[in-house]
C-alpha cells in the first residue's frame, strides 16, 4: 500500500469543521452505548475462524427513535436493504429505489456537514457550483453501479461496498458503517469479535467515535474493518467525497488529526466512483493503540 500523505493545515481545518459541524453526531453514553470487551486476535486473510473475544454484543444500546427522526439517517436506513450481498450478482434497482438515493442525498446536500464540504470543493476546484451538477457528481461518487467482478454484471456501487458490505467467495468486503453494523448484529447476522489495537499498546475507549473492530458476517470473517461509530451519514459522505476528489491515484490515503483522533483516512478509487473508504485509528487522545 502506497505510504499515507500527511493533511494539508487547509485539509486539517476543513475536516475538523465537518466534525464541529455534525449536529445530528450521536453522543455515546447517551445516545447508544458500546461494550468493547475483549481485543480481537490475528486472522489470517481468507481465513474463516476467529475466537471470539466478545460474548456479548458491540452494541448495548442505540437511540433508535432519535435514529429515525433525523432526516439522513432515515432516508440511509431505507437504502440499507437496496442491494445483492454477493459480487458477482448483478444488482436489480427499482425506479422507487432510484428514488430513494435521490432523497437520500437531497437530504445530505441540506445538511451544513455537506454545505460546507460543498464550499471547499468549489474553492478547490474540485466541484461544480451548481447544485444539481453537484448532486450528480455525488451519485456518480457513490451510487453509479459497476463490475467488481471480472465477467459479472453490474454488481457493486461505492456506497453498496462502504455502507452495506459485499461478500466475496469466503471473504466479508466493505461493511464500515456503525448503523448498517448495529442493525445487521441485532438481526443477528454480524458476530462482533473483539477490538483491534496493535501491539499490547492501551485498550481504545468507549466513547471514542472511531474504532478498529474485528467481526463475522453471514458465516464469513472480517478480521479488522474501521468504522466510525455515532457520526451522521453526511459527515462520511462529505469527508470521503472530498479525500476521493483529491486525487486520481488508485489509492489515496491521508494522516489527520480530528478531533481527538489521529486518523487514517483511507479512499480507494474504481474509475469515476469510490472502490471503498474507510477510517483507520492511528491514536486518540494522545494514547497510541
Amino acid at each position: 500500500m502506497a505510504r499515507s500523505q500527511q493533511a494539508s493545515q487547509e485539509l486539517a481545518e476543513v475536516l475538523n469543521d465537518l466534525w464541529r459541524l455534525d449536529t445530528n453526531r450521536l453522543k455515546p453514553g447517551r445516545d447508544y452505548i458500546i461494550s468493547l470487551q475483549g481485543k480481537a486476535g490475528y486472522v489470517e486473510q481468507g481465513s474463516n475462524y476467529a475466537r471470539d473475544r466478545a460474548r456479548h454484543p458491540l452494541f448495548t444500546y442505540v437511540d433508535e427513535d432519535k435514529l429515525r427522526s433525523m432526516e439522513t439517517y432515515s432516508h440511509f436506513i431505507n437504502l440499507l436493504d437496496n442491494y445483492e450481498a454477493s459480487t458477482g450478482v448483478s444488482e436489480t434497482v427499482t425506479s422507487e429505489e432510484l428514488q430513494e438515493n435521490q432523497l437520500f442525498l437531497s437530504a445530505v446536500m441540506e445538511t451544513e456537514v455537506m454545505k460546507h464540504a460543498h464550499q471547499y470543493l468549489i474553492r478547490k476546484r474540485m466541484s461544480p457550483s451548481d447544485p444539481h451538477q453537484f448532486r450528480n457528481q455525488l451519485y456518480n461518487i457513490w451510487f453509479r453501479l459497476y463490475h467488481r467482478e471480472r465477467g459479472g454484471g453490474e454488481d457493486s456501487s461505492g456506497f453498496e461496498h462502504v455502507f452495506v458490505g459485499e461478500t466475496k467467495g469466503h471473504e466479508v468486503m466493505g461493511l464500515h458503517n456503525w448503523i448498517q453494523f448495529y442493525l445487521q448484529e441485532k438481526h443477528q447476522h454480524v458476530d462482533y469479535k473483539g477490538y483491534k489495537a496493535r501491539g499490547h499498546k492501551e485498550t481504545p475507549d468507549e466513547d471514542d467515535h472511531v474504532l478498529n473492530l474485528q467481526f463475522s458476517w453471514k458465516g464469513l470473517v472480517k478480521p479488522v474493518g474501521g468504522s466510525f461509530i455515532g457520526v451522521s451519514p453526511e459527515f462520511e459522505v462529505a469527508v470521503f467525497t472530498i479525500i476521493f476528489l483529491m486525487s486520481t491515484e488508485k489509492m489515496t490515503s491521508v494522516t489527520v488529526k480530528v478531533d481527538e483522533y489521529m486518523l487514517e483516512l483511507v479512499v480507494y478509487r474504481h474509475g469515476r466512483s469510490i472502490g471503498t473508504s474507510f477510517p483507520k485509528l492511528l491514536s486518540s487522545n494522545n494514547r497510541d493503540l
